[in-house]
């Protein structure tokens, strides 16, 4: 058979159980390769060579770093300090909400960021009579253009850098993202809070959220509520990102 399509069988195949979990995700995935090899598309010395590549190097590193400052809750303690510095407010609290997010999933993961500021939000929300999805909308938002302004912001920024690099081009530097991402996240910031905020759907929240955040935690990582956080740990994990990005935009 023609590799091409074997190759697309096999990826026809991974994509389904991909869609259905009817195995494990990284079984699959690592099961999708292993095939390609037993097949002959690739030699059996590329099979796994993707592996040692740098960039799932750097997103290996990263994940552990996002996960740490999700698990030791210093994500969420510095959006709750942020929104409670702004008070009860629904257009102070929107652009606090957004601001924090977006600084937070520019360096750490989207899907993170929003499931450790949901609780908070959604708490503020209902404590000041304010719908839930007016600064829930404006939070999937922030944590959107945020992931544009750095190298680590998003996966698609790293690959493409990777690719760069790997086709022997120069590639982009860690801040370079910002020339597009800050001023994007500017107009999507001033938007919000003027024109976007009249357009949002007015919905409270209701017993679906907490479900909504659990499989939401679950899924980037994040700690369990009631376990005790370590400030030792917070700083612990806070001072390595900051070292991490000082060191990657300084090379």
């Amino acid at each position: 058979m023609d590799p091409a399509i074997t190759t697309l069988c096999v990826l026809a195949v991974a994509a389904f159980l991909f869609v259905t979990e009817l195995i494990p995700l990284a079984v699959t995935a690592m099961a999708a390769c292993t095939a390609l090899g037993i097949l002959g598309v690739l030699p059996s010395k590329q099979v796994y060579a993707g592996l040692s590549n740098s960039t799932v190097v750097l997103f290996g590193g990263m994940f552990v770093i996002g996960a740490a400052m999700f698990k030791t809750g210093l994500a969420e303690a510095v959006g709750l300090w942020v929104v409670n510095k702004a008070g009860t407010g629904e257009v102070k609290l929107m652009g606090a909400v957004m601001l924090v997010t977006i600084i937070l999933s520019s360096v750490s993961s989207n899907t993170g960021t929003v499931a450790c500021l949901m609780p908070v939000i959604i708490g503020i929300a209902q404590a000041a009579n304010i719908p839930a999805s007016k600064e829930l909308m404006p939070l999937a938002v922030a944590a959107n253009v945020g992931g544009t302004i750095t190298m680590i912001g998003t996966p698609p920024n790293v690959i493409v850098t990777g690719a760069l690099s790997a086709a022997g081009l120069p590639s982009f530097g860690f801040f370079e993202f910002a020339l597009i991402g800050v001023p994007l996240s500017v107009i999507v910031l001033a938007y919000m809070l003027t024109i976007g905020r009249k357009t949002i759907p007015i919905k409270s929240a209701g017993a679906m959220d907490a479900d909504a955040v659990e499989a939401a935690k679950k899924e980037a990582g994040a700690g369990d509520d009631d376990a005790p956080k370590s400030k030792t740990k917070m700083w612990i994990s806070g001072l390595i990102l900051l070292g991490v990005v000082a060191a990657m935009a300084l090379n």
